[in-house]
C-alpha cells in the first residue's frame, strides 16, 4: 500500500543559475525520493488515541453492565445496532458487579453518530419468571446464539449468529461452535425485543468454518469474511476466507460466491485462505483516507496486541501486520486477557479516521465481578494521515 504522509502543499519550480545542473539534480533527487516511496508503500501512517468519553458510555450501574463482541451495524436512518455477546446484567456498586446474571447476548440502539451515554439504549428479554434472559436464541433451546456482525441493506437488516453450545475447557473457554445462521429482520425499525426474525442455517458454515466474522458492503456487493479453523504444527489457527453476494441477494445462499485465488466461484471447498492466522472476530473497512481497505483485529485472537493490514481490494492481498496499540489492562492481572478487537466506521467523523474497540476479561470469573471496568468496550481513534503526492 502506499504510505501516505502529511498533508502538504507542492513546491514551486524556480531557475537556478545553471538550468541543466538543477535539473540533473532535481532528477537525482526525484528518483531518490520515488524510491523511499516504494520502500515505505506497506504501511500507511497514523496516531492513535485513547476514547475515555466513548468508553464512559457503556459504564452503567444499573441493567446491562457489560457484554463483549461489540459489533455495530449503521440501520441508515440514524441509528446505529451495537451487538453483544455474553452480558452482565445487573447492578454496578463501588465498581463492583452485584446481583448480577449472564446472558448470552444483548443489543443496544445509539441514536445519531455521537456516542454517549443518553444515546444509548439496551435490550434483552425478560423470562417467565422476570430474571432477564438472550435477546437471540435457538428455536429448540439447543445451546446458545452469540451474534456477530450484521448489514442493513435495502432489501433488510441481516445478522449473523453463531450458534454454540456447552464443551469442556476452562471457564472462559467452555464451549464448542455448532453452525452458523443469517437472520433477517422483517421489522427493524422496531425496537429489538418486537423484531421478527427469519432465520436459516448458512449451508457451508460447520463447527471448524463460519462466516459472519466481518462484513462489507461496498460497489453493489455484501463481502462476508468468515474464518476457518485449520491445524499447524499442533495449534490451530484461523484462516480467513471470503464470500460476496449482490446486495439485494444475500439472503440468497445461491447467490453466494467464494473467492478462489483470482476469481470468484460456486464451491466452498475451493475458497481460498486470504489470510491466515487471524481472529474469529475483526473489521473491514474501506478507508478513503488512504485508498485502502484496512482489517483490524486482535493479534493471535488473544492478547494484548491489536494489529492492522491494509489491502487494495476487499480480498487482498493483505500485507504485513502492523501493530496499532498494546492493551493496559492485560498488565493489571495475570488473569486478564484482551480480544475482539475491531473498527467501527459508522462512528468515524471523518474519512480520515477509524473508532476501534476491543474488551478485556478475565480467565477468573470473580475477578469480572468484582472490577466492572472489565469486559465492556474499550475504545481507540486511528487517525490516518494522507499524502496528495500519493493520491
Amino acid at each position: 500500500m502506499k504510505n501516505r504522509g502529511p498533508k502538504g502543499s507542492r513546491g514551486q519550480g524556480f531557475k537556478g543559475p545553471s538550468g541543466k545542473g538543477t535539473l540533473c539534480a532535481f532528477s537525482v533527487l526525484a528518483a531518490i525520493f520515488l524510491l523511499f516511496l516504494g520502500a515505505c508503500q506497506g504501511a500507511p501512517r497514523f496516531s492513535v488515541q485513547t476514547l475515555p468519553g466513548y468508553e464512559a458510555a457503556f459504564e452503567r450501574d444499573s441493567g446491562w453492565t457489560g457484554g463483549d463482541g461489540a459489533y455495530s451495524v449503521p440501520l441508515g436512518d440514524g441509528r446505529i445496532l451495537w451487538l453483544f455477546g455474553d452480558s452482565f446484567i445487573g447492578q454496578v456498586k463501588a465498581g463492583r458487579r452485584v446481583d448480577s446474571q449472564l446472558i448470552n447476548n444483548a443489543a443496544a440502539i445509539q441514536a445519531g453518530r455521537t456516542l454517549s451515554r443518553s444515546s444509548l439504549s439496551f435490550f434483552y428479554r425478560t423470562a417467565a419468571g422476570g430474571s432477564p434472559a438472550a435477546l437471540f436464541q435457538p428455536e429448540g433451546g439447543s445451546g446458545w446464539f452469540w451474534p456477530y456482525h450484521g448489514v442493513r441493506t435495502a432489501r433488510g437488516l441481516y445478522l449473523f449468529l453463531l450458534q454454540v453450545e456447552a464443551a469442556e475447557g476452562p471457564a472462559a473457554f467452555g464451549f464448542r461452535l455448532v453452525a452458523t445462521w443469517l437472520a433477517e429482520v422483517e421489522n427493524p425499525g422496531d425496537p429489538p425485543e418486537a423484531w421478527s426474525l427469519a432465520v436459516r442455517q448458512v449451508p457451508w458454515a460447520d463447527d471448524r468454518r463460519l462466516f459472519g466474522s466481518a462484513i462489507l458492503a461496498r460497489e453493489g456487493f455484501v463481502y462476508v469474511y468468515g474464518t476457518v479453523d485449520e491445524t499447524v504444527a499442533g495449534i490451530v489457527r484461523k484462516q480467513v476466507v471470503l464470500a460476496r453476494a449482490p446486495a439485494e441477494q444475500l439472503g440468497d445462499f445461491g447467490a453466494w460466491r467464494f473467492y478462489a485465488d483470482g476469481e470468484w466461484v460456486a464451491e466452498v471447498e475451493r475458497a481460498a485462505r486470504i489470510l491466515e492466522d487471524a481472529a474469529g472476530e475483526f473489521s473491514v473497512s474501506h478507508q478513503a483516507e488512504v485508498s485502502r481497505y484496512v482489517m483490524v483485529y486482535t493479534e493471535g485472537g488473544l492478547s494484548e496486541r491489536i494489529a492492522l493490514r491494509t489491502a487494495p481490494r476487499p480480498e487482498g492481498p493483505w500485507g504485513d501486520a502492523i501493530t496499532i496499540y498494546n492493551c493496559p489492562e492485560a498488565g493489571w492481572a495475570p488473569e486478564i486477557f484482551c480480544y475482539a478487537a475491531k473498527g467501527h466506521p459508522g462512528l468515524a467523523a471523518g474519512e480520515g479516521e477509524l473508532i476501534v474497540t476491543y474488551v478485556a476479561n478475565a480467565t477468573d470469573f470473580a475477578l469480572l465481578e468484582a472490577d466492572a471496568r472489565l469486559y465492556r468496550p474499550r475504545f481507540i481513534r486511528v487517525t490516518f494521515a494522507s499524502n496528495p503526492l500519493l493520491d
